[in-house]
């Protein structure tokens, strides 16, 4: 039999757990997984070659660019997640045994609700439910989707009993709807399950005017009928008390998810959605809630602690080691470390979207490395939108961080490829145009010249001279006469054997490898850094301990 893609076919195994034991529901799940498992599986895949170092500037930048979607660093607070999931969804099903009949009862109950339109009917007694509820707050940014989406993509979506003739719903993700109303977001479970499972929900409920109330028992009937493991609700703060008909409709809104459908639900939001938050807590004290997690930014490590223990450390440390430029640096210092917190907050977006478009930078100016001072470049030039939740955050004022904690971060997919395109231009025309003044003649020349071969640092002053000497003459004319006065400078160059002294503009420093001293000043803010800085790397003589040590 050939199943839809994204089922997979039960294969029973016994979890070790009385409990779950002989319930065909949990033992196709895949086995609980160890903290070493877990962090191999939800670790982000990027393949890193040491030669894609040098490849053309656009090319990187393709590569570069891969951070953004596939760099994923497991953290204790990811196996925490992991860890609670884990048990709701498992604990959900304990109430709905596909062998012993419990499910059925389930479904019973829940035909009798959608016929009678009356949440508080039943047909079989002592139905309990065994679903909890978890609260996920954090603000935009902090990674709670990506998180949520890693960790559930360790299971398989559906799963097909053969023995059972029975298609089992492992999780199902569903947004909040941006008109806020209960109704859109009961037509989003539909969407969902009919998607999932090519079925026709949507027609047969959507299109009809249901109430809340009807919807919620068909809902509860549809989420058993596939047993449901765990349903994930996305942006919550998009919710509306006003939409959605009062503060104690919603709370009994939740309360029904929980007990009466019995399907484990995890709300995930901002802290805008508090209000809604603190309805669920309450509905919590009913014996329906597993708690909250509160997904707050990375936290600086303090002075004392040990950085690559701490959970900023570890998350910089292996996101550092994904440069693709020629004059990187092996390890992280101090002081980037500082500042890449201090433009970030510790929100895991803002750090790798600041990390990816500084490489970018560092590529497009030619600068080959990241710096203190290319970062905060990057940081006021692209991520101006951010800069009020950034400057809340430093604050510390809760106040002002409650106004910006829906984060929003700029089109950064735009962004590069701006950046791309101007790294081309760059490549194709800055050198000419900067060369030339601009004049348009001197550049044509110049790329006749090139594409026939006459490549030479002899052009420049050969066609500048051409054009000062001689500005009457026309292209046809300028042509051979730059022609001889190559020929005859390269005879000249060839016969004075005495080298030139290589010299480079201070403004130019901050491009040297990272060993040069001359790089070193240029990221010194005075001289008492530089010293601090050449002592730093053991560059200073100390000539009195040398001294001394004769005597």
């Amino acid at each position: 039999m050939t199943l839809p893609k994204g089922m997979v076919q039960a294969i029973y195994k016994d979890t070790g757990i009385s409990q779950y034991q002989g319930n065909p529901l949990i033992e196709a799940l895949p086995p609980i997984l160890d903290r070493r498992q877990l962090k191999e599986g939800l670790s982000g895949q990027i393949a890193f070659r040491p030669t894609d170092i040098y490849l053309d500037g656009p090319t990187r930048i393709h590569v570069i660019s891969q951070l953004l979607d596939n760099f994923f660093q497991p953290l204790s607070r990811h196996i925490e997640l992991e860890s609670k999931l884990s048990v709701m969804l498992r604990q959900g099903y304990v109430g709905r045994n596909l062998a012993t009949g419990e499910l059925n009862a389930h479904i019973q109950n829940g035909y009798e609700r959608v016929m009678q339109g009356d949440l508080a009917v039943f047909r079989f007694e002592h139905v309990e439910s065994t679903a909890k509820s978890l609260a996920f707050i954090g603000c935009s940014g902090s990674g709670k989707t990506s998180s949520l989406n890693r960790i559930l993509a360790t299971y398989p979506q559906s799963i097909y009993h053969e023995t059972y003739n029975f298609t089992q719903i492992v999780f199902l993700k569903i947004d909040c709807p941006h008109d806020g109303s209960l109704k859109s977001l009961c037509h989003n479970f539909f969407r969902e399950i009919d998607a999932v499972l090519a079925t026709n929900y949507v027609r047969r409920y959507v299109e009809k005017r249901h109430s809340v109330e009807t919807l919620i028992a068909v809902m509860a009937h549809i989420a058993n009928t596939h047993a449901i493991g765990l349903l994930v609700i996305d942006e919550i703060q998009h919710l509306s008390v006003k939409h959605s008909g009062g503060a104690e409709r919603m709370l009994n809104f939740f309360v029904t998810l929980v007990n009466e459908i019995s399907v484990p639900v995890v709300m995930v939001g901002t802290p805008k959605a508090r209000s809604v938050f603190e309805l669920d807590l309450r509905s919590a004290r009913r014996g329906a809630g597993f708690g909250a997690i509160l997904w707050e930014p990375l936290s600086k490590p303090s002075s004392e602690q040990v950085i690559s223990r701490t959970e900023w450390g570890a998350f910089t440390s292996r996101l550092w080691k994904y440069q693709w430029l020629t004059k990187a640096s092996p390890d992280v210092t101090d002081e980037i470390r500082d500042t890449w917190y201090d433009l970030s907050q510790g929100i895991m977006d803002v750090v790798i979207k600041l990390f990816v478009l500084s490489q970018i930078r560092a590529v497009v100016t030619g600068v080959e490395r990241i710096t203190q001072s290319l970062m905060k470049k990057v940081y006021q030039d692209e991520l101006k939108p951010i800069h009020p939740m950034i400057d809340a955050l430093r604050s510390g004022d809760v106040t002002k961080i409650a106004r910006y904690s829906d984060l929003t971060i700029p089109d950064v997919d735009r962004k590069i490829l701006e950046l791309g395109h101007l790294l081309r231009s760059n490549h194709e025309r800055i050198d000419t145009v900067i060369k030339y003044g601009g004049n348009e003649q001197a550049i044509r020349l110049h790329n006749m010249l090139v594409d026939m071969g006459y490549v030479s640092e002899l052009l420049e002053p050969l066609i500048n001279r051409a054009f000062e000497d001689h500005p009457g003459l026309v292209m046809k004319d300028l042509m051979p006469l730059i022609l001889s006065w190559y020929q005859s400078a390269e005879i000249e160059k060839t016969a004075s054997s005495k080298p030139k002294m290589k010299t480079m503009k201070r403004a130019d420093w901050h491009t040297l490898d990272s060993n040069d001293l001359r790089f070193l000043f240029s990221q010194s803010a005075n001289e008492k850094a530089f010293l601090e800085s050449l002592s730093r790397e053991e560059l200073l003589f100390d000539a009195q301990n040398w001294i001394n040590s004769f005597e």
